[in-house]
């Protein structure tokens, strides 16, 4: 029995709920949709329960790979318990191919592929919109150290690697997607948040149809088929 206690944090998209284990906490994945710093608002039918859905699926998957999350198992529809971990404040951006942000920062064409994996990180913050930042500034506002840096750095490409890899089997192309890390009580260092629709940039290999947030952000319309269709592949990939 996993008992849902009081709410601890409400973000744009997850609710996070302590249990009677000080070590474990509930995530509950809200319907509300965000985009561009919460400037754009709105729900999305079945996106909580999709991104959790997608979400255990990856995890779980992404765990078989040596991969350690802070995941452990899916509650219902809408809630998993997880390992409650320190939140590193950074998001770490792993790009490859050019799209988004970045493609509008650096004036090239969406969707050229990348020679090189490309790692942004972003300060967490959203009374500054989340700014773009480089490792030494990181150090200097106390995110991390060099050595953490390192070690999240390489902890990220293993993800892309087994991403791709995964998304490439249903015939997705993995655009580029962000990832959060978090700080068990020992230190270590492991994945949290979600990777989900909502935080990756999916493409169909043979359309290049946009099967992620950015049917919300460019009001592209189809946005809950396009969850539910990754989704589907995934499960009848991974069971």
């Amino acid at each position: 029995m996993n008992q849902k206690l009081e709410m601890l944090y409400e973000g744009k998209a997850k609710q996070i709920y302590a249990t009677e284990n000080p070590e474990e906490i509930i995530v509950y994945f809200k319907d509300d949709a965000t985009a561009f710093n919460a400037q754009k608002k709105g729900q999305v039918k079945l996106k909580g329960e999709m991104n959790n859905a997608i979400t255990t699926l990856i995890f779980e998957y992404l765990q078989t790979k040596g991969i350690p999350t802070h995941f452990i198992k899916q509650l219902n529809e809408k809630e998993q318990l997880v390992k409650k971990v320190t939140i590193i404040p950074l998001e770490f951006v792993v790009r490859n191919y050019a799209a988004g942000s970045m493609a509008q920062r650096l004036g090239v064409e969406e969707g050229i592929k990348s020679p090189v994996t490309i790692f942004d990180i972003c300060y967490k913050d959203d009374a500054l919109g989340d700014p773009l930042i480089n490792d030494h500034h990181a150090v200097f506002l106390g995110a991390a150290s060099y050595e953490e840096l390192g070690e999240m750095y390489a902890l990220a490409g293993k993800i892309n690697d087994a991403l791709k890899e995964l998304f490439d089997k249903i015939n997705i192309i993995l655009v580029d997607f962000k990832i959060e890390l978090g700080k068990t009580a020992d230190g270590k260092i492991i994945l949290a948040d979600e990777i989900s629709p909502d935080t990756c940039r999916l493409w169909d290999k043979d359309t290049l149809k946009k099967l992620d947030k950015d049917r919300f952000r460019r009001d592209l319309g189809d946005v809950t088929e396009a969850y539910v269709e990754i989704y589907h592949r995934l499960k009848a990939l991974l069971g």
